[in-house]
């Protein structure tokens, strides 16, 4: 380490830092300016807005914005520098342009491993804040509510199918489980209700029909009520806006594989979320290669080009993720290629940049 790569990561870290703070006001005064009728609506205390919402506002939009507030950052104080005749004389004096790279990896890396563990562990619970808050006082009439025709298998030979579920009252209506041998049907319920009961953590099944079949033989059971347990709990019926993202890594898991089994259609949504997790802390390398390609040529005009330019790009880079998104949601795109997607166009843009970058 020289003093000139304790110089550019010293540069990298505080505009990076000084950027996320421009951002952060600004993405609160906006937030503030639309949702403040919201708050005076339902009456939200000053304490849960400041210490729960607030909390988990700023943790989230903030690594969702942070490749292109990386970006710019990078983009920012390398075009000053050339601006100033800096990279000239590091060039000239013999190190080489791929060398000059070295801290600027080094401050991505420091990045990158803070990314990846508020990724990992700490997004996850300050988004659950941040949801918690939104479904009393921002949007409580969007949370929660009724879950229509929901078909999931719960074990190996045990489908049910709900035709609504109430997730307020955690009530289902027009029940019907089946139980199969093979491809045997060894047992047929119907039920007008069936209702989660919290205390005794048990489903009830109120007015049902059961029929069981043996072989040729058939019996039907018919009572107004019965108490059973089965694989499965009201909160696998609820679907409200960023729910997966509430959810720590060991909850997403588990979610995942119950639903290789159920098959309730959240399965693309559950693998987008994990997948981003791991692999958008990675922009972090492939946006500073770009950044430092793009910006380290002195051009007319000053920094503003190349910012202009970087902010772009940026914006670019994060519509390609909502259009990837969509794509894996409504078109099929396997999700860890839709995840992949941004990543890869932008570092073969970094790469091709790299290559024409002045040395």
């Amino acid at each position: 380490m020289k003093i000139i790569d304790w110089y550019i990561i010293k540069k990298y870290l505080s505009t990076f830092v000084f950027t996320m703070a421009i951002f952060t006001v600004v993405m609160v005064i906006f937030d503030v300016s639309e949702k403040l009728d919201n708050f005076l609506q339902y009456k939200a205390p000053i304490s849960k807005i400041v210490f729960q919402y607030y909390a988990g506002f700023i943790p989230f939009y903030l690594n969702f914005l942070s490749p292109l507030i990386n970006f710019i950052a990078v983009i920012f104080f390398t075009s000053k520098m050339a601006d100033q005749t800096e990279i000239v004389p590091i060039l000239s004096g013999g190190m080489s342009f791929n060398r000059m790279l070295r801290p600027y990896m080094i401050a991505a890396s420091l990045i990158f491993a803070v990314t990846f563990v508020f990724n990992i562990y700490i997004i996850p619970r300050t988004n659950k804040m941040k949801v918690s808050f939104e479904n009393v006082y921002v949007k409580p009439d969007k949370a929660g509510g009724s879950i229509s025709a929901t078909h999931m298998q719960i074990d190996s030979n045990t489908y049910v199918y709900i035709d609504n579920f109430d997730t307020r009252q955690k009530i289902g209506y027009n029940f019907v489980l089946e139980k199969f041998d093979a491809d045997r049907l060894k047992e047929k319920m119907i039920a007008d209700r069936i209702r989660w009961d919290s205390v005794a953590t048990k489903w009830k099944i109120e007015n049902y029909t059961n029929r069981v079949i043996n072989g040729l033989n058939e019996r039907m059971e018919k009572a107004d009520q019965k108490d059973t347990t089965l694989d499965m709990k009201p909160s696998d019926f609820e679907k409200y806006d960023n729910m997966f993202t509430a959810m720590n890594t060991d909850e997403l898991s588990k979610r995942i594989d119950k639903e290789e089994t159920r098959g309730t259609g959240m399965m693309t949504e559950l693998l987008l979320e994990k997948y981003k997790r791991y692999i958008y802390p990675f922009s972090a390398f492939i946006l500073t290669l770009m950044g430092v390609s793009l910006s380290s040529k002195k051009v007319r005009g000053g920094i503003g080009l190349s910012l202009g330019l970087g902010i772009a790009l940026s914006f670019v880079y994060i519509v390609l993720i909502q259009f990837s998104t969509m794509f894996s949601l409504k078109g099929g795109l396997p999700p860890l290629i839709a995840v992949m997607i941004p990543n890869l166009i932008f570092l073969s843009l970094g790469l091709y940049l790299m290559y024409k970058a002045p040395k």
